[in-house]
């Protein structure tokens, strides 16, 4: 599969392409070292000392099983990052899919109820508006501020622009806010989870205009 080349505002390069499955160990390993200070991780893995490891697990298993299936998921050709989508009216989950899904269970341990009490808290809170979905994206430390987010986000970016589709995410760190908001993110809501000490911002990007040749010229 060709790479392609994605651009940020800021200029820096990067070649892209769809992640595949011998792909999953790698980019599992970057996205626990991005996450692994994260608010969210550490609700779900409290055990700092455990969490990396932990945190290897989940994203295998969230990237081979939930979105390589049904979503779509970008990489770089170095693995050192990812960006995971899901699409417009993804349909359900199949049987198969959902008995797939039960070995989250011995990922999350004691944590699971609480896990599924987040799910639902953003579920109620999900737009029903049909949208392309960044679920996870994320970048190892040793790569981040030079643009490899940008570079893995624009794939999609452009093609919800193309089709005139909207996209929509859930910020757990406030420092992000700036890096969504300069690719056309907005933030429409803020909550505190219940019965946690998590604040999540809820994003959403509505699709750019077309550009008309010549607009603007005297």
């Amino acid at each position: 599969m060709d790479p392609e080349v994605a651009v940020d505002p800021g200029g820096a390069a990067f070649e892209v392409r769809r992640l595949l499955p011998a792909d999953v160990s790698t980019v599992s390993v970057s996205l626990a070292k991005a996450f692994r200070d994260d608010p969210v991780s550490a609700y779900l893995f409290p055990k700092d000392g455990r969490r990396l490891r932990q945190l290897v697990r989940y994203f295998r298993f969230q990237v081979s099983v939930v979105f390589l299936p049904r979503g779509e998921c970008w990489t770089t050709t170095g693995l050192e990052g990812a960006a995971l989508w899901m699409p417009p009216r993804s349909a359900p989950p199949t049987v198969r899919e959902a008995m797939a899904q039960l070995p989250i269970l011995a990922i999350l341990g004691r944590r699971t109820n609480a896990a599924v009490k987040l799910v639902r808290f953003l579920e109620e809170n999900h737009p029903r508006t049909p949208h392309f979905y960044l679920g996870t994206i994320g970048t190892e430390p040793d790569s981040q501020r030079r643009g490899v987010g940008s570079a893995l986000m624009l794939p999609v970016l452009q093609r919800c622009d193309e089709q005139g589709l909207p996209a929509y995410l859930e910020s757990s760190k406030f420092e992000n806010l700036a890096f969504y908001h300069r690719h056309g993110f907005e933030v429409v809501k803020q909550l505190t989870v219940p019965d946690a000490d998590l604040t999540l911002w809820l994003m959403w990007r509505e699709p750019k205009p077309p550009e008309v040749p010549g607009a603007g010229s005297g």
